[in-house]
Order: structure tokens, then sequence, then C-alpha cells
């Protein structure tokens, strides 16, 4: 059963990914919209194969750990498919949810999300580009799962279904979805999880649903007047192989080494949010946005 389940996963969605990336291929060719460059497609599947490969080799560890942790669950809805599945997905994406925002938030781990943002295109390829080496640890979010009683193969499947729905979001082809925009995690919501401007920075982390980032203040709309600037507040201008994975992890050695660097400061570095600097050289997403916001209200009472 759970063998078909899987296999029904993916004779849907491979169609689906076909099509849809092919129709935003054609649409971006004739009408010239520059969506697409054979370096950032091949960049994006390069990186997508890494992340299966890895995913494949520990996906047995990781469904013996949570296995392991559902021997002591403390609560049974397998009874009640429905609100078995429905209370999952809703519960997944939630955890899901501050999975995604301590990669934001903790440098260590913004190290190997890194890689899912450092592509200067947005298109739905984009959504393949995955977090490397996130597989070796997404697991240990989603073991609250197992403890209230769902089971490791239907976290897992769980996973893989909303996962097909945050993939197709990574489209600047559909603009604003009315009122599923209070709900869901749309296109122009996602957008503005990839766009390197100021006031997008770090903000939009759900998956599924985007009730998460408004109850959680990480939440904004997309602004006519700020067009989203895709990739890195320092982009790092290369599709080379081995730079694209580990740049991160480079430039967190290099401060590290600093000299006037005390211990607390390499913890901070390694730890701290992405941006943090002892000596102010570089600023966090919240420092610069509190710098916006003193332009900004400067602005309007000039």
């Amino acid at each position: 059963m759970n063998e078909f389940r899987e296999s029904l996963l993916v004779m849907i969605s491979v169609p689906i990914y076909v099509v849809v990336i092919g129709a935003e291929l054609l649409y971006s060719h004739f009408y010239k919209k520059g969506y697409y460059s054979g370096k950032g497609l091949l960049s994006n599947l390069y990186l997508m194969l890494l992340n299966m490969g890895l995913d494949i080799l520990v996906r047995g560890v990781c469904l013996m750990a949570l296995n392991y942790f559902y021997r002591f669950h403390i609560a049974d809805l397998s009874l009640q498919p429905i609100l078995y599945w429905v209370v999952l997905i809703v519960a997944e994406d939630f955890l899901f949810y501050w999975l995604h925002r301590v990669d934001h938030y903790c440098r260590l781990f913004w190290a190997v999300h890194v890689t899912h943002h450092n592509s200067e295109e947005f298109n739905l390829s984009v959504g393949f580009r995955s977090s490397v080496f996130q597989p070796l640890y997404r697991f240990i979010y989603f073991i609250p799962l197992a403890l209230f009683g769902f089971k490791g193969i239907d976290i897992m499947f769980a996973y893989s279904a909303t996962q097909i729905f945050g993939i197709l979001v990574h489209t600047q082809s559909i603009k604003k979805l009315g009122f599923l925009e209070y709900v869901l995690v749309t296109p122009s919501h996602h957008r503005v999880h990839h766009g390197s401007n100021v006031r997008y920075l770090d903000k939009n982390m759900g998956m599924f649903l985007i009730i998460w980032d408004k109850l959680f203040g990480t939440f904004q709309a997309e602004e006519e007047n700020d067009p989203v600037k895709y990739g890195l507040t320092k982009n790092i201008e290369t599709h080379h192989p081995v730079k694209m994975v580990f740049h991160e992890w480079v430039n967190i050695w290099k401060d590290i080494k600093e000299k006037n660097c005390s211990f607390s400061d390499k913890l901070m570095y390694l730890f701290g949010p992405p941006g943090w600097s002892h000596d102010g050289s570089t600023k966090t997403s919240a420092q610069l946005r509190a710098e916006l916001k003193r332009k900004e209200n400067k602005h309007v009472g000039a």
C-alpha cells in the first residue's frame, strides 16, 4: 500500500511538472520574458540530483528514526482516516514552517538552505533547486508528529505531497489569486520569499499554508512599488558546481578566522542570523529592515 501511494504520487507529479515547466518555457520564449537560461536550468537540475541522491541514501535511516518515536505515541487518529490525514498535512506544514524559519535565521542552517536562494532567476525549475544537505536533519522536526500517532511512512508521504504544491508556486507567470492569498502560499507570496529586496528578506516561510506567517509575524505581501529582485543580497555570480553548494560555508570559515573575533563572536557567526558581524561591516535582515523603515519614515516626515 505504501509503495503504491509513493508510485501514485510520482505518476501524478511528473506529468504535471513536465507540462507546466514546458508551458512556462514556451511562454517565456515566445513572449521574451527571460525567465529561463540554459545555465540556470542545468544548475537547478544538478542541485536537485544532489539532494535526491542524498535523500535516497538517508531515507531508510530517517524512517527508522520516525518509527522508533512512533512506538511512544500518545494519541491515535488512525480509526478516523479523513481526520488523520487532514491533521497530518496541517501539522506537517506547521513544523516545516519552523524548519524553514530556522534555516533562515541560523547561519549554520542557512549555509545549507542558501542553495535554494542563490539563483537570480525565478521559474518553476527553481522549485527543484534543493537545499542539498537538508535531508540529513529534516526528519528531526517531524519527530513530534510520530509522537502524536502518525506513522513515519505517512509523515514522509505528507511532506512529499505538500512539496509538490511548494514547487508549483515558483513562477512569475501567475499573478495574485484573490481570496486564496489569505490562506494558501501563492506564487505572489513565494516571489517575495525569494526576493533580495530588504523588505522581503526572510518573509513568507510557509510551503502550503500562509497562515503560519501571518500568525508569527513573517508575512509580507508583494508590493507593486517594490518589484522583486531575485537572489541574494550579495549574489555569487557563478554556476560552479562546488561554489554553488559550499560558498556560504567558505564565508563562515573566513568570518570565524577574523583576528579580532572573540569566541562568542565565532559562535554568533555560526549560530547567529546571516549578516551578523562583530564589527558591523555586514547587517542582518532585521537591521536592514530597521534602516529601511527609518528612511521611509524620514521621507514621509519631510
